[in-house]
């Protein structure tokens, strides 16, 4: 089989890009590891405008084919700042790939790209946060080279937390 697929930067300004990118993220929404429901309508019409507005946000896009038309996956990345190292991060805010396409290393050539915008912006780290329960994602994060964070054995791993502004 030959390989088709396509991995880039997505342009918020192509329209080609911006559908892909409201289309791969209410999948992944809709899937059970992204909480069930899709995409409000609110969020279908102004994410891309929103995340293009949003200072070190990058996402790159794969595509099955070279015309840019079937999307297949998707890395949201927000930059953020390490006080410890005094440097960028990149924290890995949405990952996805359809299910008919995963176990094709998609996934992993998707953080190729991250890694290497992340070196580009001299990033010290990337961050991503993962359901206990999503055995696969476990398995693709370790694969590409993330593991759990502790700064002490002793004073254990870290847990992520939300707070939610009503």
């Amino acid at each position: 089989m030959t390989d088709t697929i396509r991995v880039c930067l997505a342009d918020y300004a192509n329209p080609l890009h911006g559908k892909a990118l409201v289309e791969m993220l209410d999948a992944y929404a809709r899937d059970p590891m992204g909480g069930g429901e899709g995409l409000s309508a609110f969020a279908k019409a102004h994410l891309v405008a929103e995340l293009a507005r949003v200072p070190g946000a990058f996402s790159v896009l794969a595509f099955d084919g070279e015309a840019d038309t079937i999307p297949v996956g998707l890395v949201n990345c927000m930059q953020g700042f390490s006080t410890f190292a005094c440097k960028p991060l990149i924290n890995v805010h949405d990952v996805a790939v359809l299910s008919a396409y995963r176990g094709r290393g998609i996934a992993e050539r998707m953080f190729g790209l991250v890694e290497a915008v992340a070196r580009e912006r001299g990033a010290c780290k990337l961050t991503l946060e993962v359901l206990s329960g999503n055995a696969g994602a476990m398995r693709l994060y370790a694969r590409v080279g993330f593991a759990r964070y502790a700064l002490d054995p002793a004073a254990g791993e870290a847990s992520f937390m939300q707070k939610w502004l009503g």
